[in-house]
């Protein structure tokens, strides 16, 4: 039966926890497994200007728990451990997931992560969706896109999105070499 309108509401008890999500936290975090743990999160403060908030380790120096803050983002990182079902690209030999950074001066953190160890997958160059765009691997296995949106002509949009059409026509990526192949 429905309430009426002159029944009196419940009040709800207030929860005297913690908040379900702490504060400044987003709700999506990356976290990711590595091989190297200490090394990682070294590597991502040289490459992408991550400041370290966390690090927990074991007493010979493996990774229990990174916490990392890259620009407006969390990254949270371990190690992998025995029984954790986890497996860092290393050990698998690939990872299905880009971490996308939107940066405002691409090509200085493009320059600083190369720098840093991380091998160019797909060269940093303007894209016909107008950024500037390019694909890095870091020495743990992870891959990265790095971005900005920068100011594009209609015409070299137009340009751009026929060469990358018929690229994808070939059955090639737009922005990589082609494969070698042995004749």
């Amino acid at each position: 039966m429905p309430r009426s309108r002159s029944a009196p509401r419940r009040k709800r008890a207030r929860s005297r926890g913690p908040a379900p999500v702490p504060a400044g936290y987003p709700t999506l975090i990356p976290y990711l497994a590595v091989s190297g743990g200490t090394a990682a999160i070294e590597f991502y403060k040289k490459a992408f200007g991550a400041r370290e908030l966390q690090r927990q380790t074991t007493p010979d120096g493996k990774l229990i728990h990174g916490r990392l803050k890259i620009g407006s983002s969390l990254l949270m990182l371990s190690d992998v451990f025995p029984g954790a079902g986890l497996a860092s690209p290393a050990t698998v030999g690939t990872t299905t997931v880009t971490l996308h950074l939107y940066t405002p001066n691409v090509d200085a953190v493009w320059d600083r992560a190369v720098a840093a160890g991380a091998k160019v997958t797909m060269p940093l160059e303007n894209q016909y969706w107008g950024e500037r765009y390019g694909h890095l691997l870091d020495p743990f296995g992870h891959h990265w896109s790095l971005s900005m949106r920068v100011r594009m002509s209609n015409a070299e949009k137009a340009r751009k999105r026929a060469e990358a059409e018929a690229a994808f026509a070939r059955g090639e990526h737009p922005s990589r070499e082609p494969p070698d192949v042995d004749v």
